[in-house]
């Protein structure tokens, strides 16, 4: 059985190889059931998220606990089991951080492959914490990004992240005026867990992809019902968003959204069912939820390279 940590995950995990192994994972059977959830303590909450297709299977586990911080500990710990179905046999346990936040972000790029304008070049990125990196290099795998605006309440955070963005040769800038940004963005991408708008659709240019990773609650937006009622919409699955896509519940709430106008999701948009952007002017939206098959995926891919 190999043993895959956290540095393993990030030197195997190339976010374009990422994409491409979600890409294949979108367009074959593989099967999702809902995700277990179980309190252990008041302070440790288990969550088991399986997946299996015809010759693999796969499991992550992940354990919040609210006590870690205070023991300079994440708060959340994961990891993830692969299975080969031929004979049932372990051959691999991974670090199921690492793979949760480069899959979360490449299956952004992956929507942005088929949303995005070819030549989208800057892109605002709402949010400074452990996910955002992945989020703006992710996206340059798949389009020619080479300006970033970082946009966060944290001024200092805002501009480390830009710093750490730098090194990986984008032009990156630390900003307090998440309009001006956004008006100059082709692609808008938040990754909070805000309560309230941050992103307004007043400010989207023609031809802006908006991406939103955060708000993972049905109280939580980062977008203001306007942005939802001037996008095409997209979503990774639909029952997730049903259940926990804020930004999309609080604008039909509004009266500016109804689900039936969601233009696809990830199956349809990999499969060739939808194609995604129509026009260089079309502003979309993709909203991510997160789903099993995505962490599947990403394990067989990395498993392979390893192996």
């Amino acid at each position: 059985m190999k043993i895959l940590g956290q540095a393993d995950v990030a030197r195997l995990g190339a976010y374009k190889d990422i994409v491409e192994a979600l890409r294949e994972g979108f367009r074959a059977g593989i099967e999702t059931p809902v995700r277990h959830h179980h309190g252990i303590s008041d302070v440790s909450t288990l969550l088991l998220m399986p997946a299996w297709s015809r010759d693999w299977a796969g499991i992550k586990t992940v354990v919040f606990k609210s006590d870690n911080a205070a023991q300079g500990l994440p708060t959340v710990q994961a990891s993830y089991l692969l299975i080969e179905q031929k004979t049932g046999e372990t051959v691999a346990m991974m670090d199921g951080g690492e793979i949760t936040r480069r899959r979360t972000a490449a299956a952004s790029a992956l929507a942005a492959d088929y949303l995005a304008r070819k030549d989208a070049e800057t892109m605002t990125l709402v949010g400074a914490g452990a996910l955002s990196s992945h989020f703006a290099l992710a996206h340059a795998a798949v389009r020619p990004v080479k300006r970033v605006f970082v946009y966060t309440r944290s001024v200092a955070k805002g501009q480390a992240l830009a710093a750490q963005l730098a090194q990986h040769g984008l032009e990156a800038h630390s900003v307090t005026d998440p309009e001006a940004a956004v008006r100059l963005s082709d692609i808008v991408t938040c990754v909070t867990t805000s309560t309230v708008p941050i992103v307004r659709g007043a400010w989207l240019k023609p031809g802006a992809h908006v991406d939103l990773a955060g708000a993972f609650k049905p109280g939580m937006r980062e977008t203001d019902g306007d942005v939802v009622a001037r996008s095409s919409v997209y979503v990774d699955t639909r029952g997730g968003a049903l259940a926990e896509a804020g930004d999309l519940l609080q604008a039909r709430d509004e009266g500016k959204f109804d689900f039936a106008h969601v233009k696809g999701d990830l199956f349809d948009l990999c499969r060739g069912k939808v194609h995604g952007r129509t026009s260089d002017s079309e502003i979309t939206l993709f909203k991510s939820a997160g789903t099993a098959i995505e962490d599947l995926a990403t394990a067989i891919m990395l498993y392979q390279k390893a192996r």
